[in-house]
């Protein structure tokens, strides 16, 4: 059999022939064959999306519903009930949701090293109690699925939606855009979700992204996912966006990006994301590699993700070493671009912590050159997120 015949198709979204007829140049990624931009290009698609609306086709990601197969009149017990299938893969705090919110969470190994980062969260209504919304990455999704499924064996069933769109509509506009399509979504905060019905489908809304906007993300069933992603792009405040412009967007907010800025090496405190620990079951020691975060938390560990500003020269992209003021070689860059929004070079990688501090003057190795850097705070471009009590 020859490496042709080996190469696996790529997969296709349900809005891949609305990406076809509008002009997107597209480039397989995690399996799928993808829109990485428009007409418009990545530069001019990143500035609208920081002014106006952009939508994404995020279907390539991972949406599932994880579900016990014995649900009681206890609705609490219920959510405690589920909530402990997924405690036992990841860091938050899950039983802690209240109805209707969403987490960032982090899937870990025994080591403490990051399996992928996801989002998963409780439904409002009482009825859908003992439910749990979960997101996993495209790249990861398969692995992700299989640890949850074998978590959950004889106690709950994980139902895969990635056979629908996934739609992030985000930037300054989308709210108000979203609403004049689905009034309810005007309900929601940052990190709340719900379902909607639309049209005799039912939706599921969060108020979520990755971009650092306010934005939504909207888990469209496949019939009707080409019309509403139609009837999004009737608004002249919204433009059809790539993943070029999504990864631009995404570094200028500092988020992580995982393969890249994270991996089965990297534990939550080396990636810059404690936050995404829960305090109460790191204490209980019920964490996977708790003993490791635990231990870097309190101070013991030898590299840490920073922010970082490129003063001259060239981006410096993934796999560029950086060097501390002596040109010792002390870390590397794992995600880097030009940031149209500020605009110049930005990057993000690992240095140890003693270097980690902001303002701390670094060279980044570009072509063989030093191009002086430093260490800045991230987000390189604040958040815009919507909050609600």
């Amino acid at each position: 059999m020859s490496e042709v015949e080996l190469v696996r198709p790529l997969l296709t979204t349900p809005l891949h022939a609305a990406h076809v007829a509008a002009g997107a140049r597209m480039t397989p990624f995690a399996g799928y064959d993808m829109p990485v931009q428009y007409r418009d290009g990545v530069l001019k698609e990143h500035l609208w999306t920081r002014e106006h609306a952009g939508i994404f086709d995020v279907s390539h990601m991972g949406p599932a519903f994880l579900t016990l197969n014995e649900r009681s009149d206890d609705h609490e017990a219920d959510h405690r009930a589920v909530s402990a299938i997924v405690e036992t893969l990841v860091t938050g705090d899950i039983a802690g949701l209240k109805p209707g919110q969403l987490r960032y969470t982090l899937l870990l190994n025994d080591q403490g090293g990051m399996i992928d980062d996801l989002m998963i969260g409780r439904p409002v209504w009482e009825n859908r109690q003992g439910m749990l919304y979960i997101v996993v990455n495209a790249a990861t999704k398969d692995g992700d699925f299989a640890l949850i499924e074998q978590a959950a064996a004889g106690k709950a069933t994980l139902t895969r939606a990635d056979d629908r769109a996934l739609i992030a509509i985000q930037g300054p506009e989308a709210a108000a855009v979203l609403a004049g399509i689905l009034p309810e979504s005007a309900e929601l905060g940052f990190m709340q979700h719900r379902r909607i019905d639309h049209d005799g489908h039912a939706f599921v809304v969060s108020r979520s992204g990755y971009t650092g906007e306010d934005g939504f993300e909207v888990l469209v069933p496949r019939p009707i996912a080409e019309a509403f992603w139609n009837d999004l792009l009737a608004d002249e405040r919204v433009r059809p966006i790539g993943l070029g412009a999504r990864d631009s967007l995404r570094l200028e907010a500092g988020l992580p990006l995982y393969g890249h800025d994270a991996d089965e090496t990297v534990s939550p405190i080396e990636a810059n994301l404690a936050f995404a620990v829960s305090k109460k079951r790191l204490k209980a020691g019920d964490i996977p590699g708790a003993a490791r975060i635990a231990r870097e938390l309190a101070g013991d560990l030898t590299r840490v993700r920073v922010g970082l500003k490129v003063l001259q020269g060239a981006p410096a992209r993934e796999g560029a070493e950086i060097a501390d003021a002596s040109g010792a070689i002390v870390g590397r860059v794992t995600s880097g671009g030009f940031a149209p929004s500020l605009p110049g070079p930005i990057a993000m990688g690992f240095v140890p912590p003693a270097l980690s501090a902001l303002g701390t003057a670094l060279n980044v190795i570009v072509r063989g050159k030093p191009q002086a850097a430093e260490v800045v705070a991230l987000p390189f471009v604040p958040h815009r997120y919507i909050r609600k009590s």
